[in-house]
């Protein structure tokens, strides 16, 4: 259950700091607040963050230069120092699974217990087979920490660490709703790392994180055209208009999409085989990677499943001070951050 005013969601990526900052209205939500910074090159590797300074530096700099005075903010995290499992456990009452779940975690998580930071969800009771699923989620405390104290270095206060696969499930379901009946896919393909997130009857079923995003487009457009790495970023957003992209470039990219597909295609078939569920009727293309219209196609030629693109700012209004133009074209990049933004100061477990 969720009370309190709402956090900042602060988004991380490999390539840039997403800010936002909503409100609630009668009318529905409004983004009070919008930040976006790039980070230099190699600053964090496999989530991983090896210039400190820079980020701490680009944080200071979103926050003052987009007037941001709340300091309480909302973290995620992703990628291989994030476990996510859903597990059966026996029936029993909240006070017990609380004192539980340690040893219930021990037995599915391939990490020392003590190294990590565990977290749970109980999705469904099933009085009648005296079971109870759970989703168990796991975070390396290392991990936490340096992106905490990252925020503290950087004069914040970090309240909550959530996981960006679920920060963006949470907007989904305030933009679309969670339909009861079907199986849907969400994709947020970052610059170096792909999220998928399965969600079936209103609950997440299935998460994989993909090493593997937009910045692997740019690097093989340098590679086979011999560009520096500026160039070869605006050939894959289409050029700067003021000369023509070489014709080989689109046969990079539907290359390198199709290699991506290849490997989203592959998470689904597993997903379906293991899961019970006969199909998904839809998937949900977010992130950066979103606006590569070769990337939806491969997908959907690959997965044969209708591709998407969602925007997160499909239903969020912008007050006045934000850039209205920048959150249109870049809304695809803001899932996460407006994700962590939902999250209040105050909640409780449900």
């Amino acid at each position: 259950m969720a009370e309190g005013k709402n956090l900042v969601g602060v988004d991380i990526g490999s390539s840039s700091i997403k800010v936002c900052q909503l409100k609630e209205t009668r009318k529905g939500l409004a983004l009070v607040k919008l930040g976006f910074e790039p980070l230099p090159p190699q600053t964090i590797i496999d989530g991983h963050v090896m210039n400190t300074s820079a980020v701490v530096e680009a944080l200071q700099k979103v926050f003052r230069d987009n007037g941001l005075k709340q300091k309480d903010v909302a973290l995620g995290v992703s990628g291989q120092s994030v476990i996510i499992r859903k597990i059966s456990v026996p029936l029993m009452t909240a006070e017990e699974l609380a004192e539980q779940i340690q040893w219930e975690a021990e037995q599915h998580i391939p990490f020392d217990i003590k190294d990590v930071q565990i977290d749970y969800e109980v999705l469904r009771r099933r009085p009648e087979a005296g079971q109870m699923d759970l989703l168990l989620v796991a975070a390396k405390r290392d991990e936490i920490n340096d992106y905490a104290e990252l925020a503290r270095e950087a004069k914040l206060k970090p309240i909550c660490v959530d996981i960006d696969a679920f920060a963006l499930q949470n907007v989904f379901e305030v933009t679309y709703g969670l339909p009861p009946d079907h199986t849907v896919a969400l994709l947020n393909v970052g610059a170096s790392l792909t999220s998928l997130n399965i969600v079936a009857k209103g609950v997440s079923q299935f998460t994989r994180d993909i090493a593997n995003g937009g910045n692997s487009f740019t690097e093989e457009i340098q590679k086979q055209l011999g560009v520096a790495r500026e160039q070869a970023e605006a050939y894959k957003m289409g050029g700067t208009g003021t000369e023509p992209v070489p014709q080989q470039v689109q046969n990079v990219l539907m290359q390198v999409a199709d290699g991506l597909a290849g490997e989203i295609q592959r998470s689904l078939d597993f997903f379906l085989a293991t899961s019970g569920e006969q199909e998904i009727s839809r998937i949900f293309l977010a992130g950066g990677g979103a606006a590569l219209p070769s990337l939806a196609t491969a997908i959907e030629r690959r997965a044969r499943v209708p591709v998407e693109r969602f925007n997160p700012m499909s239903k969020v209004a912008c007050e006045a001070g934000v850039n209205q133009q920048f959150a249109t074209e870049h809304g695809e990049q803001l899932g996460v951050a407006l994700g962590l933004a939902l999250r209040k100061d105050k909640e409780k477990r449900a």
